[in-house]
């Protein structure tokens, strides 16, 4: 096991009240598996990334938990051990490649910054393994890109970019943050091979953060569907798309386009909304919208069990086998 959340729980501290934007989420990722985490936009899980390297910003913290990397804990480490787990054991693309990037510095300079901290090379050979990076994420002339600025790139040459500097560490694991957010299709699918190639290359784990549970489809071996603060379903992917359990998740595949299927028939939705985290609901915070839920529902949040093999639910109405 490469990484082991347990009882993960961070809060906003505001003026409003406060904000429990993730709220006792256990998972693991093993040793080059790609795990997923999806939910709708809103329900916390870039937070979750952003507690595994400590990144939360203020007034959020992690208020308790454990986050054993390699069986050290992140926690409880000094900044400047910390400092070197971030971009060195675990590097992180983060959302919106044109806001994550530097808009003063080249392409070259923010890739090279990262070779000499994480991996103590020389100027020379820094740009040298630059460039090499940047042609293995598919950028043309790399040479020529050592140069540019940020906004000379296209969204999705700014993705791989990230990548790049992402893999610069040659990390055990990488966090994607919605790597295919703001892209067109086939530069989606693109990207996702490019993650895919990566990973075998450099025998990575990922985890796969992404608001759309089709997009994960393909790549990820176990998905983690997310609501609220709390993780409610872990599956592997082909059992929770043929058999899910929680009726968040079934509401999530029925939403999914389908080609060819009910050509005449509007598109499902998921009626209302993501909850306000300061107003939640009672018990489950998925009961309002839940088409099976009753009054058992709304006294106490259900706990995250198993229901079978590798399989975890959190309904009380969901089905064990």
């Amino acid at each position: 096991m490469l990484l082991n959340v347990q009882d993960l729980a961070s809060y906003f501290f505001l003026d409003e009240g406060e904000l429990k934007a993730v709220d006792g989420v256990s998972f693991h990722v093993d040793v080059k598996e790609t795990v997923a985490l999806v939910g709708e936009s809103g329900c916390g899980k870039t937070i979750v990334a952003l507690s595994l390297i400590n990144l939360i910003p203020p007034p959020g913290r992690v208020v308790r938990g454990r986050i054993l990397f390699d069986g050290r804990d992140l926690l409880r480490m000094e900044s400047d051990e910390l400092r070197q787990v971030r971009g060195g054991g675990i590097g992180m693309i983060f959302q919106e490649p044109g806001a994550a990037l530097n808009p003063i510095y080249t392409i070259g300079d923010q890739i090279t910054g990262v070779l000499r901290l994480h991996r103590s090379l020389g100027k020379h050979q820094a740009q040298k393994a630059a460039i090499e990076l940047l042609g293995e994420t598919g950028i043309p002339e790399p040479e020529k890109r050592m140069n540019a600025y940020p906004f000379e790139l296209s969204g999705g040459m700014q993705q791989r970019v990230l990548i790049a500097i992402a893999i610069s560490g040659r990390p055990k694991l990488l966090i994607a943050d919605e790597p295919t957010t703001a892209l067109d299709v086939t530069v989606q699918a693109d990207i996702l091979d490019l993650l895919a190639y990566l990973q075998e290359q450099y025998g990575m784990a990922i985890l796969l953060i992404s608001h759309d549970i089709g997009v994960v489809a393909d790549v990820a071996e176990r998905i983690m569907v997310m609501y609220p603060g709390k993780i409610v379903e872990i599956a592997d992917t082909e059992d929770l798309f043929r058999d899910p359990r929680h009726p968040y998740t079934k509401a999530l595949l029925s939403s999914v386009p389908r080609l060819g299927v009910g050509h005449n028939e509007p598109l499902k939705g998921i009626p209302g909304a993501v909850p306000d985290f300061l107003d939640l609901p009672s018990g489950c915070t998925f009961h309002p919208r839940c088409t099976i839920g009753d009054s058992s529902c709304t006294s106490e949040f259900p706990p995250l069990v198993d229901i079978g093999y590798r399989r975890k639910c959190a309904c009380y109405k969901a089905e064990t086998g």
